[in-house]
């Protein structure tokens, strides 16, 4: 719990100074575009949020210094190897000119790093005849470095309202914390409870009001920070079904997946293209018809907010399972099933106006 209370109040304090001294920051930190098709916010906030984040987690993992020296050696490792995926982001925060080739090689490089540095490939999924593939060490190291670059990419894909991606983030992670104390894993107890504190101090600033934005590189260093721990989960852990990571991180994979799927096949456009269909900007029009219409900017704000809500309860619905079933793979591969066709059918309710009327969320 020290790691969640000191990581909580870094980021808190760093999150404040942030936002209290934006104004000499802000010609180069500030989300200056407010008309993208992927812009839903209605003024001016600073996009380098993942700097509080990073620093949480830093002050959060250096408790363990004091109580397990081994733990705290390791977890360092885990945070040294994320700094070429957060650098990248960060500098894309900074300057709007680092493409997503150079993003998603510099987690590349991040995998690599925490693979070499701690043993984390993935050389087992539980499927046949893939398994056999894994157990070449070349491809076990481009599945990993692949299947790491893809996460990371997948929650800078889902960071679109205020509170959306933080808010899964803390659900996951606390799934994986959950799992880790019962296989009794210290170190990936301590990370994930260093993320969580991090993540919550961060929010006070970013939910509901959108004082502070995560960006890319607050983005690719949870996507990277979950996915690594994911893999010492089960890497470490072998009674932990491979599939477990695969369930509780469904949402943002899925959500990826989906969007290539929509773009390449139907649409028959750039994968990389960006659109305003993603499922949360699909709720954000269909099911959130809080003040729809009106120009005030605090309503407009609520709606923003009010959005995260849908997406928290989704990505919910895949990681308690995978939190209760976390040693049973043929169990969590039905629920990822689940999850797939339930994902399908809600967006093309929505897109087909066939929504039931529970779910939306009108003006009292």
């Amino acid at each position: 719990m020290q790691a969640l209370i000191l990581s909580f109040i870094a980021s808190a304090l760093v999150s404040f100074l942030i936002v209290r001294y934006e104004h000499l920051h802000a010609r180069y930190s500030g989300d200056h575009d407010l008309s993208g098709v992927q812009k839903f916010h209605v003024h001016i906030a600073p996009r380098i949020g993942g700097i509080a984040v990073l620093i949480g987690i830093f002050v959060g993992l250096s408790s363990r210094l004091w109580i397990d020296q081994a733990v705290w050696k390791l977890a360092m490792w885990v945070l040294i190897a994320a700094l070429p995926a957060f650098g990248a982001g960060l500098i894309e925060d900074f300057t709007k000119a680092v493409s997503v080739r150079m993003r998603l090689l510099a987690t590349f490089l991040s995998a690599l790093i925490a693979g070499y540095v701690l043993d984390a490939w993935i050389v087992n999924v539980q499927i046949p005849g893939l398994d056999w593939l894994l157990s070449i060490p070349v491809i076990a190291i481009m599945f990993t470095c692949f299947a790491v670059a893809g996460l990371s990419n997948a929650f800078n894909l889902i960071d679109g309202y205020n509170g959306l991606v933080s808010g899964v983030g803390i659900i996951i992670l606390l799934a994986i914390a959950y799992v880790g104390f019962c296989v009794h894993d210290y170190l990936i107890m301590a990370c994930s409870f260093a993320g969580i504190g991090a993540l919550v101090g961060f929010l006070l600033w970013n939910y509901p009001r959108g004082l502070l934005f995560l960006g890319d590189g607050g983005a690719y260093l949870l996507g990277f920070w979950i996915a690594e721990l994911s893999i010492l989960l089960v890497t470490r852990n072998p009674q932990v079904s491979k599939w477990f990571p695969v369930l509780v991180c469904i949402y943002p994979i899925f959500e990826t997946l989906f969007t290539i799927y929509r773009r390449l096949v139907l649409k028959q456009v750039s994968a990389g293209r960006p659109d305003s269909v993603h499922l949360h900007q699909i709720i954000f029009r269909r099911l959130v018809r809080w003040s729809v219409g009106t120009k005030e900017s605090q309503q407009i704000t609520l709606r923003n907010s009010l959005t995260s809500i849908y997406l928290w309860l989704l990505c919910a619905l895949a990681v308690i399972p995978a939190a209760l079933f976390w040693n049973y793979h043929w169990v969590l591969k039905g629920f990822v099933v689940l999850f797939a066709i339930s994902y399908v059918w809600l967006y093309r309710m929505l897109v087909k106006f066939k929504t039931p009327r529970y779910l939306i969320m009108r003006n009292p």
